[in-house]
């Protein structure tokens, strides 16, 4: 008996040992990748160019190494992910970027590693307040007929939603991306065209509730990984435990009714 519990916990042992490994492994090379990210990006904001530059050609040999190790990554992060820090690397390479578009840029490809590391709650969403406040300011506009600052205050909200779109393109589902980008383009195509008041604030309302929703889906409390990983592990054990004690009882209820048969025939 003490034999087959042994096997049975060196099984288990056995069955979650190389997926522990290989966890660990993608997280320490995502908090490489992040760390690495964020020190470009400090680079930036402190005008050091140069640093940026060799962090962010740091990252690509180092983002290439982990692909070739794991080929984990779908097309479209791949996609993203180069595109991002294609813009990144020529924001800190071009003079006739204004310093605020560099950290822009720079800004931008930060918020992708980090959705694309983050198990939950990524790094893009703390500009909720920020986006939906300009949101806010942008239908006021609207209801008092201000077209001039209409403009420019569409211009800012641009600015800070192209930010985040990547980083939303990865976490956020195609067709709720879909519906945010055409509200978005609605409102730029006819953002100096003749429409009523009423029409551009139905449309208004509906984008800031697919903002919301957005934003409440991503921001909503997962369970913790460690916590998942605990009940699995559990779960498992307890699988084993029940098996073996099943196994048991039926051996045992054999053994009586081989006795039993072997009394009766005496």
């Amino acid at each position: 008996m003490k034999i087959f519990r042994i096997i049975c916990v060196v099984c288990f042992i056995v069955m979650i040992h190389p997926i522990s490994i290989n966890a660990t492994s993608n997280e320490e090379n995502w908090d490489k990748l992040n760390q690495i990210s964020d020190q470009a990006l400090q680079m930036v904001k402190q005008e050091r160019y140069e640093d940026a530059k060799q962090l962010l050609t740091h990252f690509s040999n180092e983002f290439l190494r982990m692909n070739q190790r794991e080929q984990s990554f779908s097309l479209d992060e791949l996609r993203i992910i180069s595109l991002t820090h294609d813009s990144a690397i020529e924001a800190v390479n071009s003079t006739s970027l204004s310093f605020e578009e560099r950290i822009n840029r720079v800004t931008q490809f930060r918020l992708v590693v980090d959705a694309m590391s983050s198990e939950h709650q990524p790094m893009w969403t703390e500009m909720e307040d920020s986006i939906m406040s300009t949101f806010g300011q942008l239908k006021e506009t609207v209801e008092v007929g201000d077209r001039e600052t209409f403009n420019n205050l569409l211009t800012i909200f641009l600015s800070k939603y192209n930010m985040i779109h990547p980083s939303i393109t990865v976490d956020v589902t195609p067709q709720d991306v879909q519906k945010i980008d055409s509200h978005i383009a609605f409102l730029d195509t006819y953002r100096n065209e003749e429409l009523k008041a009423v029409t551009r604030m139905q449309q208004m309302e509906q984008m800031e509730l697919d903002l919301k929703n957005m934003f409440e889906r991503m921001t909503e409390d997962d369970a913790d990984p460690s916590l998942i990983w605990v009940m699995i592990s559990t779960g498992g054990a307890i699988i084993l435990t029940l098996i073996y004690v099943g196994w048991r009882k039926y051996k045992g209820d054999k053994q009586k009714r081989q006795k039993q048969r072997d009394f009766d025939e005496r």
